[in-house]
């Protein structure tokens, strides 16, 4: 890997016109979407033998971020820099991990996918208010329309399976981990633009290592952890690939294409969870995923449309 890759420049530059940006956003966006998408089902996974703590502070290892910062001889950031790398931390380190882990303990992946549908507007949001993107109000009404449609679709989904709608606990702390990984997400993407992808996210993990580290040791010495074949790759899943690998494409794709643009790419992200979760872990396929699927992907392309033809405008 280079030493510089997603970087944009070694400062924020004003954008390229948005038509030279969306493709290769687009495609890393899609890229982290992917990688997320089995998050849930991973962590539900990890939870079975493992506290939300012991979860999250494992999660937080910075050993491979450590190890690749070390191969590409990256300067300490600015304090500046640091500053909003330990904000991101706070939302996708922290916050987002450990609250989808105390949701699941309580909450089936599925259910919890209902929440976490309110992602991407709550990725936009903040990009609106920390990354000063100005948004047209097309964008804004497509967007709506998708979450609209998914959370729609998702409670109508386990309404028939359940024959109830019911709001505890855990979806609260759905709540809290959307929140937080859209927060972190804004900051994180801001940073990108500045030292790239991967760097943003390793940093954001070694600047938690101080404090993740020393939990996890006193963790793994007191508590006790049922490490069996399937809670191991559930937490090797969410620690290599969702926390770490999965990041570099994502805050890539945030950089290039924009942090609430690309952002709404994670309206398919719940989708993909039930397909992972029926093709992995063999539970029932709903026919009407694909249509409601082929709906947002329209709702996405209309939000991207109104945002090229503002770019022009402007």
């Amino acid at each position: 890997m280079r030493a510089h890759d997603n970087v944009i420049a070694a400062e924020p530059v004003t954008a390229p016109p948005v038509s030279r940006l969306w493709i290769p956003g687009a495609g890393l966006g899609f890229l982290g979407v992917l990688a997320f998408s089995f998050s849930l089902p991973a962590n539900k996974l990890a939870v079975a033998g493992i506290d939300p703590l012991g979860v999250t502070v494992l999660r937080a290892s910075a050993a491979l971020a450590a190890v690749y910062l070390l191969a590409v001889r990256a300067r300490i950031p600015r304090w500046t820099d640091l500053r909003d790398l330990a904000l991101s931390s706070l939302g996708v380190v922290i916050g987002f991990p450990l609250f989808t882990s105390l949701a699941l303990t309580t909450s089936e992946s599925g259910h919890s996918a209902v929440i976490l549908g309110l992602l991407p507007a709550l990725t936009a949001v903040f990009a609106a208010i920390v990354g000063g993107e100005r948004l047209p109000r097309g964008f804004w009404l497509a967007s709506g329309a998708g979450v609209a449609v998914l959370v729609g679709y998702l409670l109508v989904h386990q309404w028939l399976e359940t024959g109830e709608l019911t709001v505890g606990l855990g979806d609260f702390w759905m709540l809290a981990a959307a929140a937080s990984a859209g927060y972190g997400y804004a900051m994180g993407g801001r940073q990108a633009k500045v030292m790239g992808g991967a760097r943003a996210i390793s940093w954001s993990l070694v600047i938690v290592l101080p404090v993740s580290a020393p939990i996890a040791a006193v963790a793994l010495a007191t508590q006790s952890f049922d490490f069996t074949a399937v809670v191991v790759i559930g937490m090797l899943y969410i620690t290599v690939i969702s926390q770490f690998l999965g990041f570099f494409a994502w805050y890539g794709g945030l950089a290039r294409g924009g942090i609430a643009r690309v952002g709404q790419l994670q309206q398919v992200q719940p989708l993909l969870t039930l397909a992972w979760a029926a093709l992995i872990l063999g539970e029932d396929f709903d026919p009407w995923t694909i249509v409601v699927g082929v709906t947002i992907a329209g709702l996405v392309w209309a939000a991207q449309r109104a945002r090229f033809a503002a770019s022009k405008i402007g």
